[in-house]
C-alpha cells in the first residue's frame, strides 16, 4: 500500500457507472459548444499531446504568444465557456472541503498516446483551495511528487471513475500522467480518457 504525500488524496470507484455516463453525456454538451482544441505550450508553440476545452465562469488556455492563463472565452470561437454541470458542482461540494465554488473546469482529452509532463497548479491566484481531478474512461498511470521539480515521485493508476484531491501541502504538487492504458474501459464509446480537473482561480 503506497503512501500518497501528505495533502493528496485518492478516492478510487467514487463514481459508479451510472454517474460516469451521465458525466460524459454533460461532458459531450460541453465539447459541442466549446470544441476540443490543441493548446500549444508557451514561447515554443508545440502542439500539447492532449486536446481540451474548459466549462465555468473560467477556463483554462495556453499559447505560444501570451502563455499559461485564465480567460472567459474559448481562443478559437471566441464565446464564453459553456456553464459548469451541477454534477460536478456536486462532486466539489463532497469531496474538496472548499468553502467556495469552482470557477473553472479544465477538460482534458488523451488518446492512447497522449502524455502530460510534470507540472504544478499554479497559475491561479488562489493557491489555498483544493483541486479535484476526476478520470473517465482508460486508466492512466498517474505521477505525483512534491512541491519541488526535484523531488522524489511516485506512480498509481487512476481508473474511471476514481476521484484525485490535492490540498494542503499538496496543493502544489508535482504531478502528471505517464501512460494511457488503451481499451481498459469501456465508458467512451471511441476509447481514450477524459480528466476533468476543478479548480478555483480567484481569490
Amino acid at each position: 500500500m503506497q503512501v500518497l504525500p501528505k495533502g493528496i488524496r485518492h478516492i478510487p470507484g467514487f463514481l459508479d457507472r451510472a454517474q460516469q455516463e451521465a458525466l460524459v453525456e454533460s461532458i459531450r454538451a460541453i465539447v459541442a459548444d466549446a470544441p476540443l482544441y490543441v493548446p500549444a505550450m508557451p514561447r515554443t508553440g508545440k502542439p500539447m499531446s492532449v486536446r481540451m476545452t474548459n466549462c465555468g465562469s473560467l477556463g483554462w488556455v495556453t499559447d505560444k504568444e501570451r502563455g499559461y492563463r485564465y480567460q472567459p472565452n474559448h481562443p478559437v470561437t471566441g464565446k464564453p465557456w459553456p456553464a459548469m454541470p451541477g454534477a460536478l458542482l456536486d462532486i466539489w461540494r463532497t469531496v474538496s472541503g472548499a468553502s467556495r465554488e469552482p470557477e473553472a473546469c479544465l477538460v482534458n482529452f488523451y488518446a492512447d498516446d497522449a502524455r502530460m509532463g510534470l507540472h504544478q497548479d499554479r497559475d491561479e491566484k488562489d493557491l489555498e483551495t483544493p483541486v479535484v481531478s476526476i478520470s473517465l474512461g482508460d486508466t492512466c498511470l498517474f505521477r505525483v511528487g512534491g512541491r519541488e521539480r526535484g523531488d522524489g515521485t511516485l506512480s498509481f493508476k487512476l481508473s474511471s471513475g476514481d476521484i484525485v484531491v490535492l490540498g494542503g501541502e499538496g496543493r502544489l504538487a508535482f504531478h502528471g500522467v505517464d501512460k494511457i492504458y488503451p481499451n481498459t474501459s469501456t465508458l467512451l464509446k471511441n476509447g481514450g480518457r477524459i480528466n476533468l480537473t476543478l479548480r478555483r482561480v480567484t481569490l
